[in-house]
């Protein structure tokens, strides 16, 4: 398979389109974060910084651990731009940028998101780690996707729009686990396990009313309230959906870990996270 410019636009120096990024560039293991800041904060516990670029929110700093290479990575926030990350990091492991052209052989690459949440549930506070092994996505980005959707995940779907009530006009909540592999490699006594909304925003998506009207005030005590066999929904963030339904569907293993900042039934705030996401940097780092 070839593709055309107009669909795999590589810039004049060779890098790929939004990311700014040849494939030396990067590591096999990689932190997303949303915050550009982020990649500089983490970026202080490298011993070696061997490649540093920005453009547009996507900021990348790929250097080495306790002589491990590793990439960090911000993303900005929303599973729009995790569409073109995730898809941009795929063609700089496995298509070829000058021929245009998938690689006979692929790569996997292993994506650990590192980021901020707010838990919906009273039993879990802020300042504590949520990770997450699955995910919803109440944005509509795999709509566009022709992805296989294994049968517990269309039974958990289901269950989820009965339960809330979910409109028939609006976008479906998908389902997608993280990898297993992933999961067992990061794992860490002090994170709680998680099953985790992608909202497709801060606000209204997330029930926060400001100005405007919320259509359903009641969703998030219908959300706390939902089970799934042993299952309940732990937290609100806004990437992990996208992050792992792209990355099992191109042979990449993705987790999500955040530190919780909020507790929304609490309704607490962690004004001074800082300690707290250094703290989840250092055992991140330490893990991979």
């Amino acid at each position: 398979m070839k593709f055309q410019p107009s669909e795999l636009i590589v810039n004049q120096d060779g890098s790929i389109f939004h990311l700014k990024l040849k494939p030396e560039d990067i590591a096999d293991d990689i932190i997303l974060v949303g915050d550009p800041g982020r990649v500089d904060l983490i970026a202080t516990f490298l011993d070696k910084v061997e490649v540093e670029r920005q453009n547009r929110e996507f900021k990348t700093i790929t250097g080495t651990y306790n002589n491990k290479r590793v990439s960090i990575l911000s993303s900005g926030i929303g599973t729009d731009n995790i569409d073109i990350v995730i898809n941009e990091l795929d063609a700089l492991k496995n298509i070829d940028l000058a021929t245009k052209q998938v690689k006979k052989q692929l790569q996997s690459l292993r994506l650990i998101r590192l980021g901020t949440s707010g838990a919906l549930q009273e039993d879990i506070p802020s300042g504590s780690f949520v990770m997450t092994s699955r995910s919803i996505g109440f944005d509509n980005l795999m709509q566009f996707y022709n992805i296989p959707r294994p049968e517990s995940s269309l039974k958990m779907e289901q269950q989820l729009k009965e339960h809330l009530g979910w409109p028939p006009a609006s976008s479906y909540p998908y389902v997608v686990d993280a990898s297993k592999k992933m999961i067992s490699q990061i794992d860490n006594k002090g994170f709680i396990p998680g099953t985790t909304i992608s909202a497709p925003g801060f606000y209204g998506p997330q029930g926060r009313q400001l100005r405007i009207p919320l259509a359903d005030e009641h969703l998030n005590n219908k959300i706390r309230n939902f089970r799934f066999h042993n299952l309940r929904i732990t937290n609100y963030e806004m990437e992990s959906s996208a992050i792992y339904a792209l990355a099992s569907s191109l042979g990449h293993e993705a987790v999500t870990v955040c530190a919780i900042i909020a507790n929304r039934l609490r309704g607490d705030h962690l004004s001074d996270y800082q300690p707290k996401i250094k703290e989840l940097v250092k055992t991140i780092l330490d893990k991979i």
